[in-house]
C-alpha cells in the first residue's frame, strides 16, 4: 500500500532519521541545512519512534535490524532508505520498490577493512595464533620441543595452499590480492564477473561451485545474501570440500548453516572456520549450534570497522539522502539497489527545482564541504 502522504509535496524542512543507531554527528553537517537529523537507537523495528513512522522521509541505518514488508507499511512518509553498508538483506527491497520507497547502500563499503580482516582470519587458521595465545593465557608452559609440537598442533604451511573465493566482486578481489602475496595459490567462483578479470589478477577461475570446493583448501565466501544462496554452505556442499579443508564467512551469516558446520567441525571434515558474520545477530558463545564447536574462531561483525571506513560510509549515506531531497527519486540516486522493483513512478518522484529551489540551487553550484570524499559508486 502507497503511504498517502507520498503523493504530496515533501515537507519544506523533512525529517531524516538514523533508525539503528545515536550518533549523528558525521550526518548532521551534511543535512542540517535543508532537513531535521533525528535518531531512534532502536535495537528493533518494535522500537521505531512513532514520529519517525509518521513524518521520516528518509531514514539510514546499519546491520543491526531488518526491515520486512509488514515494517515498511508502517511508515507513512518514507521516501528512500540508505542502508550504511554494502549488504542490504536486511531490507525487503522489493516490498519497498512497490511502495515507491528506494532503496541505496553504499557499494565502496569498508573494501580495505573486509579484506584486511579476511586475511586475519585466514592466517590465524594456519598459523593458529588466538589457540597459541589462549595456551599462555591459561598458565601453560612451553618450553620443550614436544610441548611446542602438541601446543602448536595442526599449524601449516601458507605457501602453496589453495584458496577458493565465493565471490569476486571488489571484496573478493581485494582478497586475492593480498593473499597471492602470502603465497596462496587463488581461485574463484563468481558467474557474474567478466571474462577476463582473472588474467588481470594472475588467479584462476572455475565455473561451478562443486569444482572450487573440490579444488580449495581454504574456502572464503564474498558474496551478498539473496533468496538463491540461503544455507550455501551446507552439509551436501561441505561434503563436496576437501577433507580438513578451512571456511571463513566475512559476508553473510545466511550463507553458512551453523547446524551443518557445527556437526562438520566435529567430525574433523572441516579443519577450522572463522566467522565474522552469523546467522544469528548478536552472536553469542552460549547458545546456539555453534556453541562448543572446536576450532572456531568468531567475532562480532566487526570485519567492516574502522574509523575511516565509518566516517567515509555515514558521509556517503548522508550525501545520498541529500540527492534524494533536492533531486528525483530514484534518478538522481547514486546507488538505488531498487530501481528495476518499482511498480510504477509515483507522482511525487520527480521532486524538481520547484519544491525546494534555494536549496536545489545551493547544491548543485556548492556541493557541502562535508560530503564523502570517496565516490560511492567506485
Amino acid at each position: 500500500m502507497m503511504p498517502q502522504i507520498m503523493n504530496g509535496p515533501m515537507h519544506p524542512r523533512p525529517l531524516v532519521a538514523l533508525l539503528d543507531g545515536r550518533d549523528c554527528t558525521v550526518e548532521m553537517p551534511i543535512l542540517k541545512d535543508l532537513a531535521t537529523v533525528a535518531f531512534c537507537d532502536a535495537q528493533s523495528t518494535q522500537e521505531i519512534h512513532e514520529k519517525v513512522l509518521n513524518e521520516a522521509v528518509g531514514a539510514m541505518m546499519y546491520h543491526t535490524i531488518t526491515l520486512t514488508r509488514d515494517d515498511l507499511e508502517k511508515f507513512k512518509a518514507l521516501r528512500i532508505i540508505v542502508r550504511i553498508g554494502s549488504g542490504y538483506d536486511n531490507i525487503d527491497i522489493k516490498a519497498a520498490g512497490e511502495q515507491g520507497i528506494a532503496v541505496s547502500n553504499i557499494p565502496s563499503a569498508a573494501i580495505e577493512e573486509t579484506a584486511d580482516s579476511t586475511l586475519c582470519h585466514i592466517l590465524n587458521l594456519y598459523r593458529r595464533n588466538t589457540w597459541l595465545y589462549q595456551v599462555l593465557r591459561e598458565g601453560t608452559c612451553v618450553q620443550s620441543v614436544e610441548q611446542i609440537r602438541e601446543v602448536a598442533s595442526g599449524a601449516a604451511r601458507i605457501r602453496g595452499e589453495t584458496l577458493g573465493l565465493i565471490g569476486f566482486g571488489r571484496s573478493g578481489q581485494a582478497v586475492a590480492v593480498r593473499a597471492k602475496a602470502f603465497g596462496f595459490n587463488v581461485i574463484f567462483y563468481d558467474p557474474y564477473i567478466q571474462d577476463g578479470l582473472e588474467r588481470t589478477l594472475g588467479v584462476q577461475r572455475v565455473f561451478t561451485l562443486q569444482d572450487l570446493l573440490y579444488q580449495s583448501d581454504c574456502v572464503s565466501l564474498h558474496c551478498n545474501l539473496n533468496e538463491h544462496n540461503h544455507h550455501l554452505i551446507n552439509d551436501f556442499t561441505i561434503k563436496q570440500m576437501r577433507q580438513g579443508a578451512f571456511l571463513v564467512n566475512s559476508a553473510r551469516g545466511g550463507l553458512v548453516d551453523e547446524k551443518a558446520l557445527s556437526q562438520a567441525l566435529r567430525e574433523g571434515r572441516i579443519r577450522g572456520a572463522a566467522l565474522d558474520v552469523h546467522e544469528s545477530e548478536p552472536f553469542s558463545f552460549n547458545q546456539g549450534p555453534l556453541k562448543d564447536a572446536p576450532n572456531l574462531i568468531c567475532t562480532p561483525h566487526t570485519a567492516w570497522y574502522s574509523e575511516q571506513a565509518s566516517l567515509e560510509m555515514r558521509e556517503a549515506a548522508a550525501t545520498e539522502i541529500r540527492r534524494a531531497i533536492t533531486g528525483r527519486i530514484p534518478e538522481n540516486l547514486r546507488n538505488c539497489v531498487n530501481k528495476d522493483l518499482f511498480i510504477v513512478a509515483p507522482p511525487w518522484a520527480i521532486m524538481d527545482q520547484q519544491v525546494l529551489p534555494d536549496v536545489n540551487a545551493h547544491f548543485s553550484t556548492s556541493p557541502h564541504p562535508r560530503s564523502s570524499p570517496v565516490d560511492p559508486g567506485d
